[in-house]
């Protein structure tokens, strides 16, 4: 014969009483915290994988520009060449930003696969890019690019292309690094009395082939 369960007397009972409500309770609130905390560190992983990576991952830089070109009084003591420069401003994936450049280009043509009118090569240089924030992209003419300008003189323009390497800088491009593309279409505005070009109208686009590594994405720079 099963014996019945016996149910505490006196003292003892009241207090199992009043705790099994309090136990009750307990575990109830104990569920319904734990719910939202999960739900919580979810959130917190999912901003973690998606906010964190962002400010690690490469720049993919497209930016437009426009500006005016023309002889430099800085001479790069390149043998057989005339320096000149490029001084520009425009906006992009990095956000709005100046950019001038000094370069030696050669005095004499060269041939080239890629210019179907008169080439003149660039044989050294290098520029900076100042943004928006104050930090400044350092870069240097790429050794053996078919970097110059490609010159129609029966349209009286210029198509100019420069390969730069990129060589850090200050601000949030102190760790940058790839390689830097500049293409322009330059119309003269000013001739000397000899009839050479002292300034011309420039525009165009700037790109990067490589990568800028370590450059924050979303830091409020973006000009797009």
């Amino acid at each position: 014969m099963n014996a019945k369960p016996t149910r505490p007397n006196g003292h003892e009972g009241d207090t199992m009483e009043r705790l099994t409500p309090i136990g009750t309770t307990a575990t109830a609130l104990f569920h319904s915290v734990r719910e939202p905390m999960k739900h919580l560190a979810t959130v917190a992983l999912i901003l973690n994988l998606g906010v964190a990576p962002a400010y690690a991952q490469d720049e993919s830089v497209k930016m437009s520009f426009s500006g005016n070109g023309g002889p430099s009084a800085i001479d790069l003591k390149q043998p057989n060449s005339n320096n000149v420069e490029e001084n520009v401003a425009g906006n992009g994936t990095l956000g709005q930003f100046t950019f001038r450049d000094i370069r030696a280009a050669a005095t004499s043509p060269q041939p080239s696969s890629t210019c179907s009118g008169v080439f003149f090569p660039s044989v050294a240089g290098g520029g900076i890019l100042r943004f928006q924030d104050g930090s400044l992209l350092n870069v240097n003419l790429k050794q053996g690019a078919d970097s110059g300008d490609c010159i129609d003189f029966v349209h009286m323009m210029a198509h100019c292309t420069l390969t730069f390497e990129i060589i850090g800088g200050t601000g949030r491009f102190q760790d940058a690094s790839g390689v830097l593309t500049y293409a322009e279409t330059a119309t003269p505005v000013l001739f000397d009395l000899l009839k050479n070009v002292v300034l011309g109208t420039e525009t165009g686009e700037i790109t990067i082939t490589g990568t800028v590594s370590g450059v924050p994405i979303g830091d409020g720079q973006n000009g797009q």
